[in-house]
């Protein structure tokens, strides 16, 4: 009969720092997934709100298909499915995964809050000479962003959770550190709670930003 060994929470002070490496490189993976899915995003609001029916198609489609669709599984496919076509190597492969993924999310979020600013003002900006491009660059998405950021804060932390997903293809992000130091400690318990508490670190970072970001929009909205 095999030894029960106890947990030793004494260990988590001594081993925290250890995973410093993979914790930045979780905010990698996030920063850049996020900001990729920012652009895909306006893309696909825009493109789901043009006149063209191809376009507004096609964006549905992207988000039919990514929403309906695991995360997880859209990394494999950029992974292990596009090898005949093309090698990518583990950490672009995650940036791209979480991109496309919540390019989609973004895109909706991004739309809703488009078509929340009253027709009027564009119409007030093209009867001043304004073409639609400039009006909407100009006047309509500032406010729109403004709109978007307690749900885009929220898409945000999202993704920074869905980045452990990374693990799955050997990005030596946080989650597949625990793994791997419990595999050598035998304390998984242990190393997952240090994996644990640098996630509720992290989020606890971004939801401040967010909070205080959506404070000081408000006050300029007042100004």
């Amino acid at each position: 009969m095999s030894e029960i060994i106890p947990w030793d929470f004494s260990v988590i002070p001594e081993k925290f720092l250890l995973f410093r490496d993979a914790a930045l490189m979780t905010l990698q993976i996030t920063t850049f997934g996020i900001l990729t899915g920012l652009v895909l995003g306006l893309v696909v609001a825009l493109g789901k709100l043009s006149q063209h029916k191809f376009t507004s198609t096609l964006a549905s489609a992207y988000i039919f298909i990514i929403r309906g669709t695991p995360l997880l599984l859209q990394l494999f496919i950029i992974y292990y499915g596009l090898t005949s076509i093309v090698t990518i190597p583990p950490f672009p492969s995650a940036i791209i995964a979480l991109g496309v993924h919540n390019g989609a999310y973004i895109g909706e979020i991004l739309r809703g809050s488009i078509q929340s600013i009253h027709y009027g003002q564009m119409e007030a900006a093209r009867s001043l000479g304004m073409t639609h491009r400039k009006a909407m660059i100009r006047i309509i998405l500032p406010q729109a962003f403004k709109r978007a950021v307690p749900p885009l804060g929220n898409q945000f932390i999202i993704a920074l959770k869905d980045s452990s997903l990374a693990s799955t293809i050997a990005v030596s992000e946080l989650l597949l550190r625990g793994r791997q130091m419990g595999a050598s400690t035998f304390m998984y318990m242990e190393m997952l709670i240090i994996v644990a508490i640098w996630y509720l670190l992290m989020t606890t970072v971004l939801t401040y930003g967010v909070h205080r970001l959506e404070q000081r929009l408000k006050v300029s909205d007042h100004d």
